[in-house]
């Protein structure tokens, strides 16, 4: 009881001596520190418990822990949410966007911990996922978390939540431009004042963090060796088009391989299954263990002997197609060790294995290019990291994201141009052919996805349900005219539902359909059905607000009926439509 008044007359004394606008700066620091050190305890907890179960094993068994460790870790993932948080909520960048539209950018609190050792639990078995997504995930829950303790509106908990996302984004990558480009272009959050100077304090807090107490050989650096030339300009083009197919492809097979397992009700069979799928994969192709940048710093370095270790290629890295057989094998099957790794029940993300896979990609471009000598050689280095953005970009269909993230991650901006020229073709290549991205398809199926579009961005936080009208007196099917006469007698409306027994809903009366006959007493025995009328038109429980705009101005209805599998619900009216359209436009609206 103490700590609470001492806590409400902290918050009084908050508004009285410091503003709005100079407390979200304060907090988002916060929020960005907070975001760093989660970022940095996951990190290193990945990394050191990978070193802890592999140290000192013999690389001739080590292809066996290899199919026990991923199945171990998937198992206890489960456990732990089954058991501990008891609650099989996703962690990822989808659950995020769900909890901006849905649920008032309130994030449940156990996720500031509970995306971190899900994750470290996954990853440090050897899962093939990203630990980007989780650590997303606790970054936001920290942001709005920290934001509703300070009883902060929507529009300060959403940028909150932004800020711990950023802060968590720049933490893993010291990346803290591509961090706010994350925030704006795959969280949709509206560039404004408002927001970005929060958004620039997060992402500088959480890359602070983590520069300072992270050790160097965990970070994700990459150097520039060979500066770009002009002339390698067709080849980026082309390995834009090659990431565009690609990114459909990953996007598509995470999807299909998530519904299949979403379709095994058992959780011990997901798990048996996933973990006996991924124990196989990787047991044959070690590359595939943990998140796999090891691999890719590997590639880069020009290490195959470590790209191709514990493999069944592990002799054969001098023999060229078997060195392209085993990278185009990662290109396609990295994809399918993340989905199985999450379908079975382990936390995790897509952005790494997105990265992994346009790494393999660009590498096996130019190593094919090279060998067969088609002309002046291409630097491996530059197009593999192309490859990771453009990868990257065209799966979360954010190519912004993927370029600034590679472009600062290599400490300069010398592949720039092949960047973006790269990315941007990758993006229009995925959006031909895939309209949504593989963290909003879910959410545009049930009508959940906001976007920088005001319009729809308002009509998907808004709830059927909070606008729907009961109060309309409602008459039996069998009844008579003077039976609604009873009715009308009691009603402030002018509209009256006819139901059947069991509540469906048969047609409407409108009030002035009757009134020139309610008065005349050699009617009353009119059967209601001789009075009634059908609605222009019928709006499902389970209608997207789109939908129910639409229905209104296709009919140029004033009221239309709201029924579930046929029942009776009750009303909507437009001025109330139009009132709560209003309202959530002015919440949203940033300042």
């Amino acid at each position: 009881m103490a700590r609470t008044t001492r806590w409400r007359r902290f918050l009084i004394w908050r508004l009285k001596h410091i503003n709005n606008q100079n407390f979200m700066l304060i907090l988002s620091v916060f929020v960005g520190v907070a975001s760093g050190m989660t970022a940095l305890i996951l990190k290193t907890a990945v990394y050191r418990g990978r070193e802890f179960l592999l140290e000192g094993i013999d690389w001739a068994y080590q292809n066996y822990l290899f199919f026990l460790y991923p199945m171990i870790g998937v198992g206890l993932t489960l456990l732990f949410k089954k058991f501990i948080i008891r609650d099989f909520i996703k962690h990822n960048i989808t659950a995020i966007l769900q909890a901006i539209s849905k649920r008032n950018s309130i994030v449940k609190f156990h996720k500031t911990y509970s995306s971190v050792i899900g994750s470290i639990i996954t990853a440090g078995f050897g899962g093939s996922i990203g630990l980007e997504s989780p650590i997303i995930s606790s970054g936001a829950a920290i942001g709005s978390n920290m934001a509703r303790n300070f009883h902060l509106n929507y529009k300060e908990i959403t940028v909150m939540l932004a800020c711990g996302a950023s802060g968590a984004i720049a933490a893993i990558f010291n990346t803290p431009i591509a961090a706010i480009v994350f925030a704006l272009e795959v969280l949709l959050i509206d560039l404004s004042r408002f927001s970005l100077i929060p958004l620039l304090m997060a992402s500088v807090s959480g890359a602070i963090t983590t520069k300072l107490f992270l050790d160097e050989e965990i970070l994700i650096e990459f150097a520039i060796n060979t500066p770009f030339a002009a002339r390698d300009i067709p080849f980026f083009i082309l390995l834009g088009i090659l990431s565009g197919f690609v990114s459909v492809y990953f996007t598509r097979m995470f999807l299909w391989i998530e519904n299949k397992f979403e379709a095994i009700k058992l959780l011990r069979h997901r798990m048996l299954i996933g973990g006996l799928a991924l124990g196989v994969l990787i047991f044959y192709f070690p590359a595939l263990y943990g998140e796999g940048y090891n691999t890719v710093k590997a590639l880069i370095g020009g290490r195959l002997d470590e790209v191709f270790r514990s493999s069944l290629f592990e002799n054969y890295t001098d023999v060229w197609y078997m060195v392209v057989i085993f990278v185009g094998a990662m290109v396609f099957l990295k994809v399918i060790a993340t989905s199985i790794t999450l379908g079975a029940g382990g936390i995790g993300g897509i952005f790494a294995p997105s990265v992994f896979t346009g790494a393999m990609l660009g590498f096996v471009f130019v190593y094919l290019y090279n060998h067969f000598q088609l002309g002046e050689p291409l630097d491996a280095n530059n197009f593999t990291l192309v490859g990771m953005a453009s990868v990257l970009g065209g799966v979360l269909q954010a190519p912004l994201t993927g370029i600034f993230l590679i472009a600062e991650i290599t400490s300069g901006y010398e592949l720039i141009v092949p960047l973006m020229l790269s990315t941007t073709i990758s993006f229009i290549t995925v959006k031909s052919l895939q309209k949504e991205s593989i963290v909003t398809t879910q959410l545009a199926r049930k009508g959940e996805l906001i976007t920088h579009n005001k319009d729809r961005a308002v009509l998907t936080f808004m709830q059927l349900s909070k606008v729907i009208e009961k109060d309309l007196k409602s008459i039996n099917e069998n009844a008579t005219l003077e039976d609604l006469i009873q009715v009308i007698s009691k009603s402030k409306r002018n509209i009256y539902p006819v139901l059947t027994e069991e509540g469906y809903l048969i047609g409407v009366v409108l009030l002035d359909d009757v009134r020139e006959i309610m008065f005349d007493k050699e009617m009353y025995n009119t059967p209601i059905s001789n009075v009634m009328i059908m609605p222009p038109a019928s709006i499902s429980y389970k209608d997207p607000m789109e939908v129910v705009l639409k229905k209104f101005t296709e009919t140029g209805a004033w009221n239309l009926p709201v029924i579930d599998e046929g029942k009776y619900i009750g009303f909507v009216s437009k001025s109330k439509l139009f009132s709560a359209y209003r309202q959530h436009l002015v919440k949203i609206t940033a300042d």
